[in-house]
């Protein structure tokens, strides 16, 4: 729906239908709840192609085949592994019950009960997936769900509006398609979660927006991802993995690495090894390359051409890894090839801003702690990378640092995993999702309690007397 002066009561009586339908139905039932994951699936594979063509016709240009990969695959992987497990997920929880009321009968369980309807704001960077992905623990959890795409996407987004109909009744899920009037409408609605992946300046106003209601949120945002080479790393192999997660999606991605950090006496070896490993993934240059992407609009491409500028104003070595030297004035979309910044100081916008794109400023230390210190004079990130052969060194690391995720020996696969909760903490998020700890996210965990039939607890109620008194004194010791 596009945004005008009824958008927030159309918005607000969407909700109200979808709560309602929520009440009048019930909890769905695990049958139900698998015909949402496979109406979701059929969708993404029913219509792949169409969903290829408008992503990149968003971005100008992005690869199909990471488009299927990072988007559908990694979304049908989520849903299929719910519909999976949705029967051990669904089960009640037992619980112990404080003696001796347990040996009476008493019985302590917990319920996953789904909290209503949710509603997902997802980002631009990966417009399926940051949809379908969430989705699987929302519909596992018995959940509605009514989404608002970027706009930034608008091709994808609309596509999106369009499909969703054929596949599932607007009590179920729906989509609201507009601006940031719309987004600012869609965040102030009373869902009964809210889960929102984008920025952290913009998170805070979902936040504070939810707040009004006190709707609880899963915030997915961002932060300077950091990537550490150890010692022991081996060079050419950690190049190759960290320039892939800096160039897949041309870096415009949450997790992606955000500076390196690189033993003193290394940097030349790093540098040489980046050329190499960017040559090897692109050998037929990155300007009309199909496997290399576009920035996502002009506004984005500005931003980050100025952040190199700036850092080359302040003192930095820019070194653009250009394998075929080709000239990049001149192109119908918005590539920039990738871009080390050697010598990066905390001055430097570069080092200030998540970056979102093919630019890695490269730092070095002398001692493991002097990186450990550098990461942790920084908020907390969403993600962090370690590459060495090092045991000791790579557990001080894990120990010494906090982030939302880690992946070692490789950049951005732990988000993939569909077993690993992801998420971030503290300014890169709060809250986590996929698998078992999705479901437990989009679920209310009821505890219910049935009561012995034994009169034992008449000691309970007054007139208190000796027996609750002998009972107070045994369980106050040290």
């Amino acid at each position: 729906m596009a945004f005008d002066s009824n958008t927030a009561n159309a918005l607000a009586d969407q909700l109200a239908r979808m709560k309602a339908a929520h009440v009048r139905d019930g909890q769905p039932d695990q049958a139900t709840r698998a015909r949402w994951i496979d109406r979701a699936v059929a969708l993404l594979v029913e219509n792949q192609n169409a969903l290829y063509d408008a992503v990149s016709a968003d971005f100008g240009h992005r690869s199909k085949d990471q488009t299927a990969f990072a988007d559908l695959v990694q979304s049908v992987n989520a849903l299929k592994h719910a519909k999976k497990n949705l029967r051990k997920w669904m089960k009640p929880s037992k619980r112990p019950v404080e003696f001796p009321l347990g040996l009476l009968g008493a019985r302590a369980v917990l319920h996953y009960q789904p909290k209503g309807v949710v509603g997902i704001v997802s980002p631009w960077n990966f417009p399926i997936g940051m949809i379908f992905s969430p989705l699987a623990g929302i519909f596992a959890a018995g959940n509605r769900a009514m989404v608002k795409p970027s706009e930034f996407t608008a091709r994808t987004s609309a596509l999106v509006a369009e499909l969703v109909p054929k596949y599932f009744d607007a009590e179920v899920l729906s989509v609201a398609t507009g601006d940031a009037q719309t987004g600012a409408a869609f965040t102030a609605l009373p869902f009964d979660h809210m889960i929102f992946t984008g920025s952290t300046a913009v998170g805070r106003h979902v936040m504070r927006a939810a707040a009004e209601n006190l709707v609880p949120v899963t915030l997915e945002l961002g932060g300077k991802s950091p990537t550490i080479v150890g010692q022991s790393a081996n060079m050419a192999k950690s190049a190759r993995r960290i320039m892939h997660g800096k160039t897949l999606n041309a870096g415009q991605i949450c997790t992606a690495p955000d500076y390196a950090l690189v033993p003193e006496g290394k940097t030349g070896e790093f540098v040489t090894a980046t050329r190499a490993a960017v040559a090897e993934m692109y050998p037929s240059g990155l300007k009309d390359n199909d496997d290399y992407g576009s920035i996502i609009n002009q506004r984005h491409y500005d931003r980050l051409l100025g952040l190199i500028e700036d850092a080359r104003q302040k003192g930095a070595e820019i070194v653009e890894i250009n394998p075929k030297g080709e000239n990049f004035t001149q192109q119908p979309h918005h590539k920039i090839p990738p871009h080390l910044i050697l010598n990066a100081t905390d001055d430097m916008a570069v080092m200030q801003e998540e970056i979102f794109g093919p630019i890695l400023p490269v730092r070095t230390y002398r001692k493991i702690d002097d990186a450990i210190a550098m990461i942790n004079d920084r908020p907390r990130p969403l993600a962090l990378y370690y590459f060495g052969e090092a045991a000791e060194e790579r557990e001080h690391v894990l120990n010494r640092t906090t982030s939302g995720g880690v992946t070692v020996n490789d950049t951005l696969f732990h988000v993939a995993q569909e077993d690993l909760p992801f998420g971030g903490t503290g300014p890169s998020g709060m809250g986590n999702y996929h698998g078992w700890e999705g479901f437990l996210t989009f679920s209310h965990a009821k505890g219910v309690y049935r009561q012995t039939g034994s009169e034992i607890i008449k000691m309970l109620r007054p007139p208190y007397g000796a027996a609750i008194r002998k009972e107070i004194r045994k369980r106050l010791t040290k």
